[in-house]
Formats: structure tokens, sequence, C-alpha cells
């Protein structure tokens, strides 16, 4: 058995695999888990998985376990090891999708990354992690702004509005200022949404590929999923559990991926 742990700046999440057989997957939010179960010890954050009923006592006690995420640096978990989140990501996709080349775009609650798969291995990558407007965290704003959840603002992509600013907050701005306008909430969705895709791209033409992998919290909004497809004219591929890629990836280290 293997466990993978991937502590991300909104969700923790974990999964359980046994081989590449995905047994259970868990989440929790970031700061309501380090709350209950967590405790600095020193400079280094300590987790009393045990407590939190994911896995069973036999579960941990046999269980290789691998970490990564945004707090993988200062965790301090007995025997686990830490694992840079690229290749965390990559893994993951590999396992989920079964392909073998492709560009990986993961989009994060607070970062993005993209990477170039090559023969399954990772050949190159480039991140961003400076600005949240390429992220979750972005469209959870935006939605918040109209009012929206986070499903109703992932179901618009048709005639999207034109959305120019390329900070997140500079962006609230100009989204209530074309509220004001009067345009309807459909196409402001879609603007939103399009404003994500448009951010990405410069990073997208970098490694070119015929198939996109896209994973992270954003790969279940079904408008970025569209808008990708209409501004690369490739196929987006979406695994079965994009959230909780980075956790699997752990896992599925273990088995010598």
């Amino acid at each position: 058995m293997q466990i993978g742990i991937d502590l991300g700046s909104r969700k923790a999440k974990f999964a359980l695999l046994d081989g590449e057989r995905i047994v259970r997957l868990a989440d929790h939010d970031t700061v309501t888990f380090y709350k209950r179960y967590g405790r600095l010890a020193g400079d280094e954050l300590e987790l009393d998985l045990a407590a939190s009923g994911i896995f069973s006592a036999d579960e941990l006690a046999g269980a290789a376990v691998v970490v990564t995420g945004y707090g993988r640096n200062t965790l301090s978990l007995k025997g686990a090891k830490v694992i840079s989140e690229i290749r965390a990501h990559v893994a993951g996709a590999l396992l989920q999708t079964g392909l073998r080349d492709f560009t990986l775009l993961d989009m994060g609650g607070q970062d993005t990354k993209v990477a170039l798969v090559r023969s399954g291995k990772l050949a190159d990558f480039v991140m961003n992690d400076k600005c949240a407007a390429s992220s979750g965290r972005y469209l959870e704003n935006m939605a918040a702004i109209l009012e929206l959840s986070l499903d109703e603002l992932s179901s618009h992509w048709e005639n999207p509005v034109k959305l120019d600013a390329t900070c997140g907050i500079f962006g609230e701005s100009e989204l209530i200022g074309q509220i004001l306008r009067g345009h309807p909430v459909e196409r402001l969705c879609a603007g939103v949404n399009q404003t994500l895709v448009t951010r990405v791209m410069p990073m997208l033409k970098r490694f070119a590929s015929e198939t996109i992998v896209l994973t992270g919290g954003v790969a279940r909004n079904r408008g970025v999923v569209r808008l990708l497809e209409e501004k690369t004219g490739l196929a987006v591929i979406v695994p079965e559990h994009p959230q909780h890629n980075g956790a699997i990836g752990c896992a599925h280290m273990e088995t010598g991926s």
C-alpha cells in the first residue's frame, strides 16, 4: 500500500493506492486540517494522521508515505518521503490517463504549472507562483463578485465579455465596471473563464503537444475546458480525479514509476 499526500494552499488531498489501484481518496480544507490535526514542533509541522481518521492504524503502519505540495518543506512526518509538486503531478497524470506524450496543465488554488512530458518522462516545465490571477483563487474571487457558485460560473463559455486586466486585483475592478454596464451574467462568466485561459496561453505555447492534460481544482470548470479547446485547437483531457492528481502521483511514485 502507498499513501500520497498533497498539502495544497486551499485543500489538503490524500490518496491510498494498492499498486496502481486507487483504494481511497479524501480531502480537507487546509487551514481547518492544520488547526485540528497539526502542531508546531520547533520549526516543523507535525500532523496527526491517525487522529484524522483518513487512514486506519494498519494502513499507516504498513504503507509507504510520499508528500508534496505547498506545505511539504515544513512537514515532519516520520518515514515520509518528500518530492516536488511537478514530479507528483506528472506521475499522477501518467497513471490516470495512460498517456506517454502530452502537455500537463495543472491549475491549483494559488499557482499554475505547465510541464512537457515525452515518453513518460518530464522533459521541461514552467510555473507561475507569483500571481494568483491565473489560478483557482481568481475564479473564487470573481464568483464572489458575481454572487454565483463556482459551478454556475463554470457553466458559461459562449460570447464572453472581454476582460483585459492581467492582475487579479485590477481584474475585480474591471469586472465590476462591466457589471455596471449591464452585460448579461452569462457573458460575464464566460469572460472570466476566458481571461484565465488567456493568461496561461504563453506558458502552453512554450511546450506544444497534441494533447493537454488538465488537472487541479480548475479542471472542474467546464467553461475553462471548452475555451482551452477552442483557443488551442487541441484535445483537452481531464482525468477522473483532477483535484487529487498530486496525491495520486505521490503514492504512484512508490510503485517505481
